[in-house]
């Protein structure tokens, strides 16, 4: 296997309640992203459609245990409904993984191939949620379905509201901002065990892969 075999990018949407291990990053990228003490907890109820073009879908993933790699998907499409009630607030993403970066093109075509994320047999990426729980302020958490290479797994979401536009276009739709983070295991998706070094044993225990997500959605429809 070349070396630029060695290695797995992963999604999700959207986008999550990291493991303990990972609570550092959380931390450091919630100082990044400030979110106003003046600000809602969520923005007003209805349901917003995420624009392509102002939302990313990043990832870091071990290679070969002690290094990383880091890339994103390029394409990230989906909506994401607000209601008053938690339990109804939900969140409907896909993602191409054809459009994957490392910005190094010979690895991204392996990455797309059949030792990966095979695109052409697994043609997208999908994140489905449905309910929300505090966790402390304005950071919420949804245990949402992520499909991926076949495979169909729970990956918490931890996401915050960072806030609406305040310079939208008059008569134009509402327009909001989501910030939010993900950790899960590449193996649990049938991906990326040579990567970190499985056949000798030397596979981490929890999760290997890092996603960070900021998203921009326009209003579509108010709720019900």
């Amino acid at each position: 296997m070349t070396h630029h075999r060695k290695l797995l990018g992963i999604f999700v949407t959207g986008a999550l309640l990291l493991p303990a291990g990972l609570a550092p990053l959380a931390s450091a990228v919630a100082a990044d992203h400030p979110v106003s003490s003046a600000a809602p907890a969520l923005p007003p109820p209805g349901t917003y459609k995420i624009d392509p073009d102002h939302s990313f879908a990043f990832f870091s993933a071990w290679h070969h245990i002690v290094g990383r790699v880091r890339g994103r998907f390029e394409k990230v499409n989906g909506t994401i409904t607000v209601s008053q009630d938690p339990a109804a607030c939900a969140v409907d993403v896909t993602i191409d993984p054809s459009s994957i970066s490392t910005q190094i093109a010979e690895r991204d075509e392996d990455l797309r191939g059949p030792a990966y994320f095979d695109v052409k047999k697994f043609p997208a990426m999908t994140y489905q949620g449905r309910g929300i729980r505090r966790v402390s302020g304005g950071s919420w958490t949804m245990d949402g379905s992520l499909t991926m290479h076949g495979v169909t797994k729970v990956v918490p979401l931890t996401f915050v509201f960072t806030g609406s536009f305040s310079d939208v276009k008059p008569g134009g739709p509402a327009r909001v901002a989501f910030h939010g983070t993900a950790a899960t295991k590449r193996t649990d998706f049938g991906l990326g065990a040579r990567d970190n070094l499985g056949e000798l044993g030397l596979s981490p225990v929890g999760p290997d892969v890092e996603i960070e997500i900021d998203v921009e959605a326009d209003a579509i429809s108010p709720a019900q």
